[in-house]
This record gives structure tokens, C-alpha cells and sequence, in this order.
């Protein structure tokens, strides 16, 4: 079976885009010791939140499948997990394209 260069890109970038993500909530909950959240843009209009916005677009993905693993149990848990994957695998694709697209240049 031979994989197409555009499948394996793909599969490449979304495999960097969880990398990413994972790395950068792990670091953040390394150094504040509280988990990431999206609550980090209710903090009103300041510097702090707007330096929020660049981490949670590539942290993302993470922090849903988090929040989807730790929501309590529910008749339609299926489907809320499968929604949730899909988002966050989608999430991951366009920040790992992203990823990849800043690191070609380095080659």
C-alpha cells in the first residue's frame, strides 16, 4: 500500500499540531501550576489577555479533548465525545500546518 506525499503531510501536521498543543499546556501548567483554560480570556481587556489568544489557538485541541474526558457522564457521551474529537483533530491539523509551515524554512 503506498501513501500519497499529501497524506503523510497531512498526518504529519496533525501529529505536530497535538504535539504542540500538549506540550505548550503542559509547560503552562508546569509553570502557574493550574491547568490551561479558555477562561484565560475573561480576564477583562489587558495585555495579559490578548497574549492569551497566539497560546489558545495552538493549545486548543488539548485543552477540548481535556475538558471532554473530565465532563460527567451522559446518555449522548458518544456523540459528544466524537463531535469533540473531530473539532480538536481539526483544530490540530491547522495549527500543525501551521508548525510545519514555520519550521520548513530551518530545514
Amino acid at each position: 500500500m503506498v501513501v500519497s506525499p499529501e497524506s503523510l503531510q497531512s498526518f504529519l501536521a496533525l501529529m505536530f499540531g497535538f504535539a504542540v498543543s500538549g506540550l505548550l499546556t503542559t509547560g503552562y501548567q508546569a509553570a502557574t501550576h493550574r491547568p490551561a483554560s479558555f477562561r484565560l480570556l475573561e480576564r477583562g481587556p489587558k495585555a495579559s489577555t490578548f497574549a492569551a489568544v497566539p497560546f489558545l489557538a495552538f493549545a486548543a485541541p488539548f485543552i477540548i479533548l481535556r475538558a471532554t474526558l473530565r465532563a460527567p457522564r451522559d446518555p449522548r457521551r458518544f456523540y459528544t465525545v466524537m463531535t469533540a474529537t473531530i473539532v480538536a483533530g481539526i483544530w490540530s491539523l491547522m495549527s500543525g500546518t501551521v508548525v510545519v509551515m514555520a519550521l520548513e524554512p530551518l530545514r
